[in-house]
């Protein structure tokens, strides 16, 4: 069987990736409203406080999850079996250890969490404890499914990522559904059956992996390698001391805010989280697609289409985030007032400057990818560590001085520049990547199509009232200046070239 151009294989993984999402992202919206509307504002907030440490372990499972599929691609690459089966043993024992740890971690932290530091009301104590060790169990499983995850990413199997998450939002509509009928404590129901979520998807994935794929061998004694497991260990654990350190700058949000202004405005945190979750998993999944093709090349030894492809990886992110952030960032307020029953306070100004943020990370995202795949991540890890720790304090000071909630949002953002900032030095030294190329042919073009789209899209906001007609109006100019705005401006010659080469081969298929 011929092997697929990356750039086609991309294209056909992203196009399995967006049907799901069209499918998934407004089932995934009418739920938060369901959660929200059937467990009150305050209860709403308590669930995304308490459970806010163990959601955001979906992000750290997912760093855990690159750096096995690193490996995992890059012997891929290389074209070693044997090896591919070493390490998803390896990754096995040392996702269990991980787990453990990880377990033992978050029981000892909730001991403090729970006595001096959360503000939740008294009564509600004892339904937060019990969502907290239902999210504990969901981590465990959700940590020893990494190394399935990450063999079917190194194997571009998208198609089986996207029948996933269908069930995943499938089986989140049926709890929402079932808490609005329920009368018996709507929190810690939905707590227990949005934990049982992950365990049944492990099932799934393990099922289908031992099934499909060859690599998929369980026998520790057989092909357990002590050398693999120092290197992967070694891998792993800077990859875990970035990812760790950055969980705890995010979910401090969430504590601080507590702290300081309690469970309402982490209401509006977690709509805000929700919005900026669900439009950026449009870009989010692209990159599934892209990151083991920047693995699989560095592991071929092609360091120059290594870096064709992050450069490429970032500039197409950027720009499907900015297709929904644009008329979102504009209607915000009126696009909530449709969606939800009550909007909490905050939820508005939070939701944009979350989605501001994510625009500025996602010009620089995959060249994180790229600095993984060469693996030389010992110093890049130690320095995003030591910044990832900053804004949280900042946030902290800036609140005791009776600053503003929204004062946090702006913290993060200057935040965001100052990694992209280490991100392009250490991309530059360790993949020989040209800052000055990769400015002028990702960074500017970006930015100058975004300011572009958002000066002509807004046009709307100044001459009709608020209403759905300004909605779509928004909409639709935000769509026609997309396509002519990125397609002249943000792309290069040789990047619409390629572009209509893949279409044209797509089209002739079909002939």
């Amino acid at each position: 069987m011929p092997t697929q151009h990356p750039a086609k294989r991309v294209a056909i993984n992203t196009g399995f990736l967006y049907a799901q999402m069209a499918i998934t992202v407004f089932m995934s919206l009418y739920v938060t409203r369901l959660v929200l509307a059937a467990l009150g504002v305050s209860d709403f907030g308590i669930f995304n406080v308490v459970s806010g440490a163990i959601s955001l372990l979906t992000f750290l499972s997912s760093a855990m999850a690159s750096a096995t599929m690193r490996f995992m691609s890059y012997a891929e690459g290389e074209g070693n079996v044997k090896k591919q089966k070493n390490i998803f043993n390896v990754s096995i024992v040392l996702h269990l250890l991980i787990g453990v740890i990880v377990v033992f971690v978050i029981e000892g932290t909730g001991y403090f969490l729970f006595h001096g530091i959360l503000k939740i009301p008294p009564e509600r104590i004892g339904s937060a404890k019990l969502i907290y060790h239902f999210m504990v169990m969901s981590t465990f499983f959700s940590i020893i499914t990494v190394p399935y995850d990450a063999v079917i990413n190194a194997h571009e199997n998208m198609l089986l990522v996207a029948i996933i998450r269908i069930v995943q939002v499938v089986m989140n509509l049926g709890i929402a559904l079932y808490i609005t009928h329920i009368t018996t404590d709507r929190l810690i129901v939905y707590g227990l059956f949005m934990a049982l979520v992950p365990v049944v998807l492990m099932g799934i994935k393990q099922l289908y992996c031992h099934a499909r794929y060859q690599e998929v061998t369980l026998h520790i004694k057989r092909y357990y390698s002590k050398p693999l497991f120092r290197e992967m260990t070694s891998f792993a654990g800077w990859s875990f001391l970035g990812s760790s350190t950055s969980l705890i700058a995010n979910y401090g949000q969430g504590i601080v805010l507590n702290m300081f202004f309690g469970t309402i405005v982490n209401a509006a945190q977690g709509i805000a989280n929700q919005v900026s979750g669900q439009l950026g998993a449009f870009a989010g999944t692209m990159l599934k697609a892209l990151n083991p093709v920047i693995a699989k090349s560095e592991g071929a030894g092609n360091r120059q289409l290594m870096l064709k492809a992050s450069m490429m990886g970032s500039k197409l992110s950027f720009f499907l985030m900015m297709f929904f952030f644009v008329p979102v960032l504009i209607e915000t307020p009126f696009i909530f007032k449709l969606w939800l029953e009550k909007v909490p306070e905050y939820a508005v100004v939070f939701t944009r400057l979350l989605l501001i943020r994510m625009l500025i990370e996602q010009l620089f995202v995959t060249m994180v990818a790229a600095i993984s795949a060469v693996g030389n991540i010992r110093t890049f890890q130690i320095v995003s560590s030591i910044l990832n720790l900053f804004p949280l304090g900042i946030t902290y000071f800036l609140f005791a001085l009776h600053y503003s909630p929204v004062a946090m949002y702006f913290v993060f953002i200057l935040y965001s520049l100052l990694n992209a900032v280490i991100i392009l030095y250490f991309a530059s030294s360790t993949c020989e990547l040209s800052i000055p190329i990769y400015l002028k042919t990702v960074v500017f073009p970006c930015l100058i199509s975004f300011v572009l789209v958002g000066m002509l899209s807004i046009i709307p906001i100044f001459i009709l009232s608020e209403g759905l007609l300004r909605l779509f109006l928004v909409i639709g100019i935000s769509f026609v200046s997309f396509v002519f705005v990125s397609w002249f401006v943000g792309l290069t010659n040789g990047e619409r070239l390629s572009i209509k080469v893949i279409i044209a081969k797509g089209v002739s298929k079909y002939k």
